[in-house]
């Protein structure tokens, strides 16, 4: 088993030591030991990283993260929660895909005034019933 020290996870992974420190503290990784005050990892320390940060690009928190790890510190992938968010990031997609359209449209409408567009003020409507939608379910 090879063992590196924190600054050589950092090189080698791009993930600065207090975020390596940070993760240790959250369980996402652990340190084998001590070398003199460093930090010392196993060399699969590496593999986990990556799989953190695709975790992390893909949306989840490190406590979801955290989940896809088993005791033993190997992968350990829960498909219900990928399915889960595959489907939230479906849905962020599509509100994202309509949000690019909207600013597309508005960026090329022709009316004399945003306000005047039937379609800017639909989507101003929609946005105003969404506000009071959620506000409504913070509320209740």
């Amino acid at each position: 088993m090879e063992a590196i020290d924190i600054a050589e996870v950092a090189r080698r992974s791009g993930v600065p030591a207090s975020t390596l420190r940070y993760y240790e503290e959250q369980g996402l990784i652990a340190s084998i030991g001590r070398r003199g005050l460093r930090r010392l990892f196993d060399a699969a320390v590496l593999q986990r990283l990556v799989l953190i940060a695709l975790g992390r690009s893909g949306g989840f928190s490190l406590a979801e993260i955290g989940q896809l790890f088993g005791p033993d510190g190997n992968p350990q992938i829960d498909r219900g929660l990928l399915s889960a968010k595959a489907g939230e990031l479906n849905r962020t997609i599509r509100r994202l895909s309509a949000m690019r359209d909207g600013l597309r449209h508005i960026a090329a409408c022709r009316a004399p005034s945003h306000m005047e567009c039937p379609n800017f003020r639909r989507l101003l409507d929609g946005a105003l019933a969404k506000r009071g939608r959620e506000k409504d379910n913070r509320s209740g």
